[in-house]
């Protein structure tokens, strides 16, 4: 699934490519996805011209100069590219197909439609059904240290999994809360209230993965490619995940792999020991 990094490239090359930019013609060849697209969506994004492109969490938010928001999900395999009008041939998941005024298309691609593709009202954002029980951006002050602690304390399940609520830090996926807790040195079963003391470090972490890999594009594991149709590198970088079995970068240790909440999670058992055990004897 497209994280937080590859929404956030998506939006950047996005915004470079279309803000300013008139709608001139949308054509929806598929309307149910994880929600049905609304029926007038065609009909009130025409006309209108982009003025934005921002990210809230895994959404993309395009702000058009009508007043509303063409809000999007990536989903579970999504892509939302610029192409050239001339000579395209729409595939078999180009669900929605923009054309812009400077013969451009954007298309919105998504094979297992677990995207979205909806219209609000500006303003709307705080109180739009996906929208307003999300937790604070990782990358912006309000995930401060004292933030994070305070929410640990009251969660007693294990690190990784409280990390990748979207209500406690958006964003945060499968991949770079592996990477995060690499990072820090923290063993991802390590019980979340007891690591309140670690939160400095966790934020560090978070910050510091995710921008290295929004520096990155991304990471492409299957079919990720962002709106230059191009995928990310981050995936080279990786410490820990998709590592089982592999030694340690930094001690030669095999990487270990375990299931948490459904997700594969990764870790070095020699540069992130869980303590924890020890402490119980």
């Amino acid at each position: 699934m497209p994280e937080l990094p590859e929404v956030e490239t998506t939006r950047r090359g996005l915004l470079s490519a279309v803000k300013g930019q008139q709608i001139v013609a949308v054509t929806v060849r598929r309307h149910d996805l994880r929600q049905p697209i609304p029926k007038t969506f065609a009909k009130t994004l025409t006309g209108t011209s982009i003025t934005n492109v921002r990210r809230r969490a895994k959404y993309l938010l395009i702000d058009l100069d009508s007043g509303h928001i063409l809000l999007s999900h990536l989903g579970m395999s999504g892509s939302f590219t610029v192409r050239k009008k001339a000579g395209y041939r729409p595939k078999t998941h180009d669900h929605v197909i923009i054309e812009l005024k400077n013969s451009k298309l954007m298309v919105f691609h998504d094979p297992r439609r677990f995207g979205v593709m909806d219209i609000m009202k500006k303003g709307e954002e705080a109180t739009h059904l996906l929208l307003k029980n999300l937790g604070p951006e990782p990358l912006e002050k309000d995930f401060s240290p004292r933030y994070l602690a305070e929410q640990l304390t009251r969660r007693k399940g294990p690190i990784k999994p409280v990390l990748m609520d979207q209500k406690l830090v958006v964003g945060v996926g499968n991949i770079y809360a592996s990477e995060a807790l690499y990072l820090c040195g923290l063993h991802p079963s390590l019980p979340a209230h007891k690591l309140a003391p670690k939160a400095p470090e966790m934020v560090n972490a978070i910050r510091a993965t995710l921008r290295a890999a929004i520096a990155s594009g991304g990471s492409t594991l299957r079919d990720y490619v962002g709106a230059s149709n191009e995928g990310g590198y981050f995936q080279h970088e990786f410490k820990v995940y998709g590592r089982d079995g592999e030694p340690c970068f930094a001690c030669s240790t095999i990487i270990e792999t375990c299931t948490h909440a459904g997700r594969s999670t990764y870790w070095c058992p020699q540069c992130q020991p869980i303590r924890a055990k020890a402490q119980k004897h």
